[in-house]
């Protein structure tokens, strides 16, 4: 089964990693995210991924393209230029990586991908977030619901505490941070092919927008709700946490 991984993106509010790079390759650990979220997936043995790519999108080609020479011993004959990789782990993973255009938006990327999805179900999660999700169980809620689409929901905690009163103005209650009841869509998506339908490959369609709203709609989508533990990397302060748990041996995803 296919995995895409959103690579497209600008990543404005990360702007203090972001002006070299595209934000899946910010590091956690001396890794970048998008190793991580790939990592995820690998150990449910889904290791063929499609990265669309836009900002910077040679910086990830390049890591790639280079990837057996960072990671691993050479001896180099300077004489001739051969190069001999010593045996060591590899990743085997399989990786596709398409230029979709600079402003395209996810929608029109996944369209633009679709020639190499050969497949009935794919995959498709954002290249920022990461989570202790059990993708064996993601994939059984998918085929049981039977719609098109399922995404994967989680509670958020609040940025801020929160505070009840009565009409007087007394505090009835005081909450830090609490997790609200609401559910928010983390990505680690999957879908039928027929999903490729409610696409086009328009630099306009926005996935969230009109293709999720129509399939919601059309009755074709569901949520799996997963109760573990989700980050993003959307801020310089959700790189420095997701540093600080890596550094602590508390990352959750691994």
């Amino acid at each position: 089964m296919k995995v895409i991984i959103m690579c497209g993106g600008q990543g404005a509010r990360l702007r203090e990693e972001t002006a070299a790079k595209p934000k899946p390759m910010v590091e956690i650990g001396g890794r970048p995210v998008l190793w991580h979220i790939m990592s995820i997936y690998a150990r449910f043995g889904f290791r063929d991924f499609i990265l669309p790519l836009g900002y910077r999108g040679e910086v990830i080609k390049q890591y790639f393209h280079d990837y057996n020479i960072h990671h691993t011993d050479f001896t180099v004959e300077l004489k001739t230029g051969d190069v001999t990789v010593h045996p060591t782990h590899i990743e085997d993973w399989r990786v596709t990586l398409c230029d979709t255009g600079q402003e395209t938006l996810k929608g029109g990327r996944i369209k633009r991908v679709a020639r190499h999805i050969d497949s009935e179900r794919f995959m498709v999660t954002y290249g920022d977030g990461l989570a202790d999700i059990d993708l064996n169980n993601l994939l059984k809620f998918h085929e049981e619901s039977g719609t098109i689409g399922a995404f994967t929901g989680v509670r958020m905690p609040s940025r801020f505490g929160t505070v009840r009163t009565d009409t007087a103005g007394k505090i009835l209650s005081w909450e830090e941070k609490p997790v609200l009841n609401e559910y928010i869509n983390c990505g680690f998506f999957i879908f039928k092919r027929a999903f490729l339908d409610y696409l086009s490959e328009d630099e306009s369609c926005d996935l969230e927008k009109e293709p999720l709203q129509r399939l919601a709609a059309d009755g074709e989508l569901s949520m799996y709700p997963h109760s573990g533990q989700w980050q993003c990397m959307d801020t310089l302060r959700d790189s420095i946490l997701l540093n600080e748990l890596w550094n602590s041996g508390g990352a959750f995803w691994v």
